[in-house]
């Protein structure tokens, strides 16, 4: 009975092998083909996850850049890179937060 078993669970992981490699050519030539791509117009279900999720909390987010951006200002300014800092710290999750359009994650 052991013996069974053991030729048993050989044979299914063979196959599962067999199978698992066989498959990976398949899903990376989907990939390339744009079949497993994203589609172009968001769902209802992910505007809402973004109006009531990420919006919420970028908007927190681009509050605490900009106070970190207000409280580092003179460092960035004795360092020459006030730019730069602006653009990262304020920016950058403003236009995250208010010019994209709803859903595109």
């Amino acid at each position: 009975m052991q013996i069974i078993t053991k030729k048993l669970a050989s044979y299914l992981m063979v196959c599962v092998l067999t199978m698992t490699t066989l498959s990976v050519p398949m899903t990376a030539s989907a990939s390339s083909y744009g079949y497993m791509a994203d589609s172009e117009e968001p769902s209802g279900g992910m505007m809402l996850a973004d109006a009531f999720l990420v919006r919420p909390f970028m908007l927190v987010s681009t509050v605490v850049t900009t106070v970190t951006f207000i409280l580092t200002l003179p460092f960035s300014a004795a360092g020459g890179n006030t730019g730069e800092s602006a653009t990262t710290l304020v920016a950058e999750p403003a236009a995250y937060t208010f010019t994209r359009p709803l859903g595109k994650l």
